[in-house]
């Protein structure tokens, strides 16, 4: 019996009825040999871990652009905020840790640069529009690894495809993971962002704890800390009172989530000094994405390939700016926009 073989065991053994075993994958788009050591979905965690992508996201906005201050969240340590949480959760509900991890580490892999003010410049301009839900797919089934993709399994991949939220109730039918793991990240990255984006609301000087609505903060807490343990206990006691294959959250904490989420998007998310910002680095995307469709040689040495065989110099432009982090996209915008000084040739005098 292989070491894998043995850990798959354990999980038999040991996780929840409820929990997807690695053993029962539905597999992956192109089947591949098994590792001796690693079961299927600590693989998948592994090469989000190694891809190029994830080492990019510790330059993408996740609210406030490029930041100096080193305490503001990235896009890089919103997702492990996020494993961090879904990990918790999957402990105490005894499910499988490790495709929570590889689900919640890689659900943020096709986020533009600037945050979601690059996701709505794309989304505007580029035929078809442009979701990074979608994109996070396309990364890890076409893009990394010199376009052959990570080939991730089934379980991970779906749990990439349906975290996202929007504006809605915390839990919609039509968007639910397939597996609890999906189903806890998806409820994670709310919780993540919620709390460590007010805390960097806070540090920023925008608002004070004092401005949040009292209620919100009665119910849940009046620490980063406070809340997250009040949410996650929420979540896990609910959801196993329920005791059926969905992750649940009470009526009075989903209503104090929900009311402050709405408060960050208006109080925060649509502040006058980040919109301003926001609407510069969609600026930033637009030229950049009419640049290199209009110049496309000059593109192909930026891109450093081709477009994929039957796909537009569109698609391909936009794969590439997606890509981009804040301080990449702005470097460039630097170099193919702005005037530089000339730096003579002092011999001549």
């Amino acid at each position: 019996m292989t070491i894998r073989e043995q850990l798959e065991e354990v999980e038999r053994e040991t996780l929840s009825a409820l929990a997807k075993l690695s053993s029962e994958t539905k597999g992956r788009m192109r089947p591949e040999e098994q590792c001796t050591i690693r079961t299927d979905f600590q693989r998948d965690r592994d090469r989000v871990i190694h891809s190029k992508s994830f080492r990019r996201m510790k330059h993408k906005t996740q609210v406030f652009l490029s930041p100096t201050d080193d305490h503001y969240r990235t896009r890089l340590t919103h997702v492990i905020e996020v494993a961090q949480i879904a990990r918790t959760i999957s402990k105490a509900l005894r499910l499988n840790e490790d495709l929570t991890e590889a689900i919640a580490l890689g659900h943020d892999l096709g986020h533009t640069p600037f945050g979601h003010a690059g996701e709505d410049a794309l989304n505007e301009i580029f035929p078809g529009g442009f979701k990074h839900v979608i994109h996070s797919l396309r990364v890890v089934d076409v893009l990394e690894k010199d376009g052959e993709g990570l080939n991730l399994t089934y379980e991970v991949r779906d749990g990439i495809a349906k975290h996202s939220k929007g504006m809605g109730a915390i839990d919609n039918p039509k968007y639910r993971a397939e597996t609890m793991e999906g189903q806890v990240v998806r409820i994670s990255d709310l919780v993540a962002y919620a709390n460590h984006d007010l805390d960097d609301a806070v540090r920023s000087g925008i608002i004070t704890i004092e401005d949040v609505p009292r209620e919100c903060i009665r119910t849940l807490g009046e620490t980063n800390s406070e809340r997250i343990n009040r949410m996650v206990t929420d979540i896990i006691f609910e959801t196993i009172n329920l005791g059926e294959k969905k992750v649940v959250v009470s009526t009075e904490i989903e209503e104090a989530m929900m009311e402050l989420r709405s408060y960050l998007f208006n109080t925060v998310y649509m502040n006058e000094k980040i919109k301003n910002n926001f609407v510069k680095a969609q600026k930033v995307i637009k030229e950049l994405y009419e640049y290199c469709c209009e110049n496309q040689d000059e593109f192909r040495v930026l891109y450093n390939k081709d477009p994929r065989e039957g796909e537009t110099t569109e698609r391909a432009v936009c794969d590439f700016i997606a890509s981009m982090t804040d301080s990449y996209a702005i470097t460039l915008y630097e170099k193919i926009f702005l005037p530089r000084r000339w730096q003579g040739d002092i011999s001549a005098f």
